[in-house]
């Protein structure tokens, strides 16, 4: 699902074909626990320019709805959107808490200064201080740009996954491995028991399909800044 392969645009007039030159200064925030962000639409134009893949935005809501804290941006001096990494964290099929790198993007302009890699380095180090166990993602395989900032931190190939984008394009699965052990750590099929006496739910995890992710977000319960409920079922127009 993720990948560096997107042109990002922002709240600014586009000018993503132009390489950016001279000495910018990026800052770097956290998208926070703030549910309809103001940011929100900025993260979804952005990511969606170039996606391998469409994302309605109920998925983005998914993930920022939960996982907000996991959610960086990267600013310019005028507080242009000009990279974001989207992740989540949770329990892998009752093994490894499992983080998981669902969407990354830089402006074309911008690339070439380290955005990408300093985005992937901050989520990694929260979810480490959150006590993950490994950290999972997929990209194209011939996302060449990407592989590279990967492996550079040191992810590694775990699985080839044959045209596994809505594109035909196939994927490789990279995982970090944040502890000793872990690749051996027994989990369950997604409708395997757990053992007795163990009190765990099951979790689920493997590649997103939007089916999954609507039948997850109906069950949640969400209130707004103004002290609203509603949940995240999305209207039939959120999906054109």
């Amino acid at each position: 699902m993720s990948g560096i392969n997107q042109d990002v645009a922002t709240n600014a007039p586009s000018q993503d074909n132009e390489q950016v030159t001279g000495d910018v200064k990026i800052h770097y925030i956290t998208y926070g626990s703030e549910k309809e962000s103001s940011w929100l639409p900025a993260i979804r134009q952005l990511i969606s320019k170039d996606l391998s893949e469409p994302y309605s935005i109920y998925v983005y809501r998914y993930f920022l709805y939960q996982w907000g804290d996991l959610c960086f941006m990267a600013l310019d001096d005028q507080d242009n959107l000009v990279g974001v990494i989207v992740c989540k964290l949770e329990p892998h099929r009752g093994g490894p808490m499992r983080g998981y790198i669902a969407m990354l993007a830089t402006r074309s302009g911008y690339r070439g200064r380290g955005i990408a890699t300093e985005l992937v380095r901050m989520a990694v180090d929260k979810m480490i201080a959150k006590d993950a166990d490994e950290i999972a993602l997929e990209t194209e395989v011939d996302n060449i740009p990407s592989l590279r900032i990967y492996e550079n931190l040191g992810f590694l190939r775990t699985k080839r996954l044959h045209r596994y984008y809505l594109n035909g394009n196939t994927a490789f699965r990279l995982i970090l491995y944040l502890k000793p052990g872990i690749p051996y750590k027994v989990t369950y099929p997604p409708e395997y028991p757990y053992p007795e006496g163990d009190g765990s739910t099951p979790h689920q995890q493997g590649p997103l399909d939007e089916d999954l992710i609507q039948r997850q977000a109906a069950q949640l319960d969400i209130q707004d800044i103004h002290d609203q409920r509603f949940n995240l079922i999305a209207r039939s127009d959120d999906f054109t």
